[in-house]
């Protein structure tokens, strides 16, 4: 073992060599807001690239309750959170020895023996939204290593984090060793079509601070209608052969069981320019949802559910080929719903500098999801639209993307008081009562990171 004091004496022995060192950052992450134990170690370097040094998530088992269970979601993260932080602390970057001093390196046992590694410029951790007990496990748990390490904490929001996931990929296929710089791509402004099982929502993402909701659910979030839906849908057999409770992506394989699936959509509208209701095979269709106002910036998903029911309920005995129709077909109504949104926001004047759209959150995993808001965009004059979806791996929650957000928010110059509570409800929106992501309160303000 090193003696601390070698480590003191080395404090300024390169100070050319610690302004360098200085240039990276690097975060280990933590995410609990739901029913996924993600922890991340994440650094970037003086060019704008980044290294996913280690990234692990573990998902509560729920298919005892067919969908996320609090108490046993908060038992999970009990159990696995510490032995996660545990596996990366192994991974954490080797400290050079000539600038390793005890502000800047953590003695870590390894399989080797005791190893100098580099002690994380700071910590992040979601704060919300999400459950608030499973958030509060993340957040004592990245406090005390606040504390224990004497860095700071960052808390990130969590919608947040979905909406600046394109940016972490694209820092990830930057080569380091290149030394040129790259971009964060996409720069704003883009759209922002956050979409999972608790969330669905449109935003005019400008800034990292500032993303204007533009639209949003009034009852189910899609994701949670697929889940519903596929469990109306798939045979009981294909529900009990699951391995987890991710009943969309279930859903998707069920209704599209190619490994290259032809899925022949091409959007209908009818002369208002909405989408049309479309015939199938059999005495029922599906529709997209019934709106008092078809142009308010608003989504609705419940009756979309109410359909897909009612249909299920007419035919008990029904059989593979008509509940993979009525799977392709709730598919399809829910997504061009969520496109009809797209095209009216995209009408807007303030709207036409957007050249992306970043569609993110579990839902964003779904390949058909893709190909459709693609064709929908294409139909109506759009072509030159940028589609971004980040890798299904990172479309759901994971602590990467916390990890990348915090980096963003520590360049920009922001600190979390460690008197920081969970917040269940926090919206990203300035606008929004709550005053948005910086609106919550425990914010410290700092001067720039320049790497």
């Amino acid at each position: 073992m090193r003696p601390s004091c070698l480590l003191v004496r080395r404090a300024y022995a390169s100070s050319k060599a610690i302004c360098q060192q200085s240039r990276q950052l690097l975060t280990l992450a933590i995410e609990t807001s739901c029913d996924d134990t993600s922890v991340a170690l994440l650094e970037k370097h003086p060019n704008n690239s980044a290294t996913l040094h280690f990234h692990e998530k573990i998902t509560c088992d729920n298919r005892e309750w067919e969908g996320v269970n609090p108490l046993s979601a908060h038992i999970s993260h009990q159990k696995t959170l510490s032995a996660l932080v545990k596996q990366a602390l192994q991974k954490l970057p080797i400290q050079r020895p000539a600038i390793a001093h005890i502000g800047n390196s953590l003695l870590i046992p390894t399989q080797y023996g005791t190893e100098t590694r580099r002690k994380p410029e700071f910590i992040a951790v979601t704060r919300g939204p999400g459950m608030r007990s499973n958030l509060n496990t993340g957040l004592d748990t990245a406090k005390g290593l606040a504390v224990a390490w004497q860095i700071p904490l960052l808390g990130v929001n969590h919608m947040q984090a979905h909406a600046l996931t394109p940016r972490l990929v694209s820092a990830l296929e930057i080569d380091e060793t290149t030394g040129l710089n790259g971009d964060h791509n996409p720069a704003f402004p883009f759209l922002s079509l956050l979409v999972s099982g608790g969330h669905t929502m449109l935003v005019h993402s400008r800034d990292l601070c500032d993303h204007e909701i533009l639209a949003s659910s009034s009852d189910l979030a899609i994701g949670n209608l697929v889940d519903k839906a596929a469990r109306d849908i798939l045979p009981a057999s294909t529900i009990k052969a699951t391995s987890d409770v991710m009943y969309g992506r279930t859903l998707e394989e069920f209704a599209f069981p190619e490994e290259k699936p032809d899925y022949k959509y091409i959007p209908v509208f009818n002369n208002k320019g909405n989408f049309e209701r479309l015939p199938t095979a059999y005495e029922h269709s599906l529709g997209v949802p019934f709106m008092l106002k078809p142009y308010e910036m608003e989504y609705s998903f419940s009756g979309i559910g109410a359909e897909v029911r009612r249909w299920m309920d007419s035919k008990p005995d029904m059989g593979k080929v008509e509940r993979q129709v009525i799977a392709r077909e709730a598919m399809r109504v829910a997504f061009e719903h969520l496109a009809s949104r797209v095209l009216l926001a995209l009408s807007k004047d303030d709207v036409k500098d957007v050249k992306s759209l970043v569609v993110s959150g579990g839902v964003a995993s779904n390949q058909y999801l893709k190909h459709i808001l693609r064709q929908v965009l294409d139909a109506r004059g759009f072509e030159q639209m940028a589609l971004v979806f980040p890798p299904p791996k990172l479309c759901t929650d994971n602590a990467a993307m916390i990890a990348w957000t915090g980096i963003e928010m520590y360049e920009a110059g922001w600190r979390t008081n460690l008197d920081a509570l969970a917040i269940n409800r926090w919206s990203i929106d300035p606008r929004a009562e709550d005053g948005g992501i910086l609106g919550c309160g425990s914010w410290v303000r700092e001067e720039k990171v320049l790497l």
